[in-house]
């Protein structure tokens, strides 16, 4: 979560987002050998995520699949859980230099100018770690479109995260109770997460999901990418 907010009157509409699949695409080399190697340094295992599926899910899951892949029993994987948080952040941070304007989906650039031309508020919800997914925002030049997030350490699940970032759009009114919320993803779980707050869903076929695996969950609004939403569908 952010806590400075600018002081203005509430906006009309919040639209939350995910960070991989949904605005950037093959972004997560880095990010993938952050999480690895943060399990390599604390245990001295060589272990992989080559054989896990990692879309939708939270960093905090993938950490505990490696350590379980380490060989770590379950409660010295939850004992190791917040160190391993703290150096996987400081590793991408420190190794992360590479410019992501180039792996920007489509239309994303001109839907969040148009956010905030049109003055609707505009959050994360993301798997990825706090640190891990602001530093994404600033190498893909999308930092300054973003007022707040809530990220992989914040909550158990993606549901659980969403329900954090509408509680910190109205806590700090940036939204009243009765603006229209949506949530954007990629994957089957970004539609859950949204059904689970009774919010809007809007489903973008720019990750490894299938148009069939999204529309399996029944979205409010499919499209193949964001070049295809229209503003009037977010108020």
């Amino acid at each position: 979560m952010s806590s400075k907010h600018p002081k203005k009157a509430p906006a009309k509409a919040l639209a939350l987002f995910d960070i991989d699949g949904t605005l950037l695409r093959r972004a997560g080399h880095h990010h993938k050998l952050a999480l690895i190697e943060s399990v390599r340094l604390a245990t001295g295992c060589a272990v992989t995520l080559d054989d896990i599926p990692t879309q939708g899910m939270l960093d905090c899951d993938l950490l505990r699949l490696l350590l379980s892949q380490a060989g770590l029993p379950g409660p010295q994987i939850e004992a190791k859980l917040p160190e391993l948080i703290g150096t996987a952040q400081e590793l991408y941070l420190s190794g992360s230099s590479d410019d992501l304007r180039s792996t920007v989906c489509p239309g994303v650039v001109f839907l969040l100018a148009e956010l905030v031309r049109h003055g609707i508020a505009t959050g994360l919800v993301t798997g990825n770690l706090s640190a891990i997914g602001w530093r994404k925002m600033e190498l893909a030049g999308l930092r300054s479109h973003f007022m707040f997030g809530a990220f992989a350490e914040h909550g158990e699940t993606r549901a659980a995260l969403a329900a954090l970032a509408i509680q910190e759009a109205r806590r700090t009114s940036i939204v009243s109770g009765t603006a229209q919320i949506s949530l954007i993803g990629d994957h089957p779980n970004d539609i859950r997460a949204a059904r689970a707050n009774g919010i809007r869903s809007i489903a973008t076929a720019t990750g490894l999901s299938t148009r069939a695996e999204l529309l399996a969950e029944h979205p409010d609004i499919l499209v193949d990418d964001l070049t295809e939403l229209a503003l009037e569908q977010l108020l």
